[in-house]
C-alpha cells in the first residue's frame, strides 16, 4: 500500500522530557530527516498517512552515541545518598541542561540557569552504576531543545561501591604444557560489578597445597600465561575479580595436569624400495 502513502509524521522526543505536552509533530513527503541532537536519550516516533488515515507508529530509540569528543569535563563528588556535580564551562550559554540515572528507562532532568557550575543530586542507591551529562543550551524552553542543546560532557560513577557478586564466567585452561598453561575466561558483566571493576587476580594452587602468589591483572585482560610450573603436578586455578572496595568470590577452581615430557614432535621415518 506505500503508493498510496501521502506523507509522513514524525515525532522527535527527548528521554526525559520534563515538558507537560508532547513534542511537536513533523510533517514531511520524504522518507528521510535530519534531526539535530545532542547526546541525551531520544524517541523518535514514525508513521505514514493516506487519505483513509494514519498508520501505526515505529518507534525508534536513537543509540548511544561516543563520548570520546566531548569538549568538557564532569567532577563527581558522592557524599552518601548524594552527590555534586561540577564543571567548567568553556562558554557561558543561557542554561545547562543536566540528565542523570541508570540508563533510558531510568533518567532524570534538570535545567540549570544559575552562575555556579555546580549541581547537588540526591536519591543515589548504592552499588548501582549511574550516568550524568550535562548539555549546554541558549534556549530554555523545555520544547525548544531539539537543535540547540550541545552535550559538554558525560561520566559515570557509583555513590557507594561494592566488590563485585560473581567471579569471571567460562574459565578454561589451554595450551599446557610441562611447565606452562594458558588461563582464559569471559569479563565479569558490568552490572555484577557493583563498582567500577580495577582487575583480575589469578591464585593457583598445587596437588600438594603449595599456594603461588597471586597474579594481579587490569580489567581489560582475559588471559594469562602461567609459567613456571611443575611437570607431572596436577594444578587448580581461580579468579576473582575486585574493585576499589576489595575483592569478589573466587570462581569455581578449575583444574590441570602437566605432563612429564615436554610436546613430543612427530617423527616421520621414509623407507624407499630400490628394485633391482
Amino acid at each position: 500500500q506505500s503508493k498510496n502513502v501521502l506523507g509522513y509524521f514524525v515525532n522527535v522526543e527527548r528521554i526525559p522530557n520534563s515538558c507537560s505536552h508532547s513534542p511537536s509533530r513533523i510533517s514531511l513527503k520524504e522518507k528521510t530527516i535530519l534531526v539535530n541532537l545532542s547526546m541525551a536519550y531520544y524517541r523518535v516516533n514514525i508513521s505514514a498517512y493516506n487519505e483513509a488515515g494514519e498508520s501505526p507508529q515505529a518507534i525508534y530509540i536513537v543509540p548511544v552515541f561516543s563520548a570520546t569528543d566531548l569538549p568538557g569535563q564532569i567532577h563527581v563528588k558522592s557524599q552518601g545518598t548524594s552527590a555534586v556535580v561540577t564543571w567548567t564551562p568553556e562558554y557561558n550559554p543561557k542554561c545547562f541542561v543536566v540528565d542523570w540515572g541508570t540508563g533510558k528507562e531510568d533518567m532524570h532532568m534538570k535545567v540549570v540557569t544559575t552562575a555556579t557550575r555546580n549541581f547537588t543530586l540526591d536519591n543515589f542507591q548504592p552499588y548501582k552504576l549511574y550516568k550524568i551529562m550535562v548539555h549546554a543550551s541558549d534556549v530554555c524552553q523545555c520544547e525548544s531543545f531539539i537543535g540547540h542543546e550541545k552535550t559538554f560532557g558525560v561520566t559515570h560513577f557509583y555513590s557507594v561501591e561494592g566488590v563485585p557478586r560473581t567471579g569471571p564466567t567460562n574459565v578454561t585452561i589451554l595450551n599446557v604444557t610441562k611447565h606452562s598453561a594458558v588461563v582464559k575466561w569471559a569479563k565479569i558483566a558490568a552490572e555484577d560489578c557493583l563498582g567500577f571493576l580495577q582487575g583480575y587476580r589469578i591464585s593457583y594452587t598445587d596437588s600438594s597445597r603449595k599456594k603461588s602468589p597471586a597474579v594481579t591483572l587490569n580489567s581489560s585482560t582475559t588471559s594469562y600465561h602461567l609459567t613456571g610450573l611443575k611437570e607431572k603436578t596436577t594444578y587448580r586455578v581461580q579468579i576473582s575479580g575486585f574493585t576499589n572496595a576489595g575483592e569478589g568470590p573466587l570462581t569455581l577452581s578449575q583444574s590441570f595436569s602437566t605432563p612429564k615430557y615436554g610436546t613430543v614432535e612427530p617423527l616421520c621415518i621414509c623407507i624407499t624400495h630400490h628394485e633391482s
